[in-house]
């Protein structure tokens, strides 16, 4: 009998033009929480389709118990008590939580469905996570962390013993990620191994006692989590020492290109101002709900604003859709990339294109030579990760994806760039990459406003902070002085009549 639950050797997958993985390696002891980080693109989301049945190695041996095991299906993996947890949740939001849970293994009785059978044993798997929902409840009234609860329930109906997570935190709140970590810590006291995927350093950090790296397809390493330092996991990662990860630029300020005067939308937020001057990087925090999202689509022309007023240069403008903000020369990065950012099914090049394909359009004729080059350009620029600007962005890890987002808003004559969580879900060194372009566009004499939830970025990369609570402008900090705590401080300062009222 093996120490290890499971054990990968030398495992090899290679798809059409690209080596996703190749001889990687990788041992899980039981009741171990063990993480796995790399940049995008370094084999991650492969190794676990590997694990999980979805592909199978070209090369290698997987070991469970000491027992040498094939999965040809994902159904092979879960027989062999595996189960996985993803960023995006796959469910079924018109059925119950019960139904969830019990899906592809419900519990039938002369061939009938026991309906009071699987709301029973949902609710005992329920109830030691915690939750404040039942199992009879639709999934679409759950938020994304309370419908991660359900995948980790469905997990345990399935007796797994092994729980792989990948980015659960992405878009939970710190208290969301708290009480996930809670109940991860609480498995793994109970003797399951979980294997956790996760772009934050302080996930890891907060969670795992080893640490596996993987990079440009290959196993780098597995390290003691509790005596490897920061540097030296990010150095792993990347392959080189990022020296500052926040390269913020020392610019003085130009004239004001951006102010909003009490602007309002009723069930979202009221009377918001701000402003933001040439060269100069703001942001915009505050806890998820506060209302920045609303307030920089709005800007965008995604919503309608009920009062309010919006000077560009010193102009009044109204704002009714898109097309008139990126006629102004307003460019926003939307947080949702892939609903919102991009054509998943089309090529990264065209994506890159897709907002000014006037200009290489001459008598009614697109130029797609000088499109091709722009494009490849501005790839090159971010660091896009492909065999071709012509590959599909649905190809790409989500940093990647990303970079291609970043891209199309250097390909517009902007004046002003929302830049909304634009790290969310990517790995450092596309972080630093993000930061680098940041600092770089402020430089060119671009206006950026940026929203995000990361503290560390907001307090490494802006000259001033605005920072919201229920749909209100809380409060505005210089780069002085701004701490972490006076920004939660003024995060959760309520108003007497928040902005639902107006």
């Amino acid at each position: 009998m093996s120490e290890f639950r499971l054990e990968l050797k030398n495992i090899t997958k290679v798809f059409p033009g690209v080596k996703a993985l190749d001889r990687v390696s990788f041992q899980l002891l039981p009741g171990e929480i063990h993480a796995i980080m790399g940049e995008n693109g370094a084999g991650k989301s492969t190794f676990i389709k590997v694990i999980t049945g979805v592909h199978q190695p070209d090369e290698g041996s997987v070991f469970m118990d000491g027992r040498k095991v094939e999965f040809k299906t994902p159904l092979d993996a879960q027989r062999h008590g595996i189960a996985a947890i993803y960023q995006h949740v796959t469910s079924y939001p018109h059925l119950s939580v019960a139904e969830n849970i019990f899906m592809g293994h419900e519990c039938v009785k002369g061939g009938l469905l026991q309906w009071k059978e699987m709301n029973r044993r949902a609710e005992e798997l329920l109830r030691p996570l915690g939750v404040s929902f039942s199992a009879t409840a639709l999934m679409s009234s759950l938020s994304v962390a309370q419908q991660q609860m359900v995948e980790i329930a469905k997990a345990l109906s399935m007796n797994a013993n092994i729980i792989i997570m990948d980015e659960p935190t992405a878009a939970l709140t710190k208290s969301e990620s708290e009480e996930l970590y809670r109940i991860t810590e609480a498995l793994r006291d109970e003797g399951t191994s979980i294997i956790f995927i996760s772009h934050r350093l302080e996930d890891m950090y907060r969670l795992a006692s080893r640490v596996t790296v993987f990079r440009d397809a290959h196993y780098i390493g597995t390290f003691d989590a509790a005596t490897i330092t920061e540097p030296e996991l990010i150095k792993a990662m990347v392959g080189r020492e990022i020296k500052e990860l926040f390269p913020k630029p020392s610019i003085v300020p130009g004239e004001e290109v951006l102010q909003v005067e009490g602007l309002s939308h009723a069930g979202y937020f009221k009377d918001v101002s701000l402003n933001v001057r040439r060269g100069e990087i703001v942001g915009l925090t505050g806890l998820v709900g506060a209302g920045r999202t609303e307030v920089v689509q709005t800007l965008f022309g995604v919503e309608r604003y009920d009062a309010g007023k919006i000077f560009l240069e010193g102009k009044p403008v109204s704002i009714k859709k898109p097309q008139d903000a990126m006629r102004l020369g307003i460019g926003l990065l939307t947080e949702d990339r892939q609903q919102q950012g991009l054509l998943l099914d089309w090529g990264i090049g065209r994506n890159i294109t897709l907002s000014e394909l006037k200009r290489y359009a001459k008598y009614g004729v697109l130029s797609e030579s000088e499109e091709n080059a722009d494009a490849k350009r501005l790839a090159e620029r971010v660091d896009v990760r492909a065999v071709s600007i012509f590959d599909a962005c649905s190809s790409l890890s989500g940093g990647n994806q990303q970079k291609v987002v970043v891209a199309k808003a250097l390909n517009s004559s902007l004046k002003v760039l929302i830049m909304d969580e634009p790290t969310k879900g990517v790995d450092v060194g596309a972080k630093a990459a993000v930061y680098e372009i940041m600092g770089e566009l402020a430089e060119a004499g671009l206006a950026v406003i940026m929203i995000s939830s990361e503290m560390p970025e907001i307090l490494g990369m802006c000259d001033r902070i605005f920072v919201m609570c229920d749909g209100r402008m809380t409060g505005e900090l210089s780069r002085a002085e701004a701490t972490q705590e006076r920004i939660l401080e003024l995060a959760m300062r309520k108003h007497a009549q928040p902005a639902q009222g107006a």
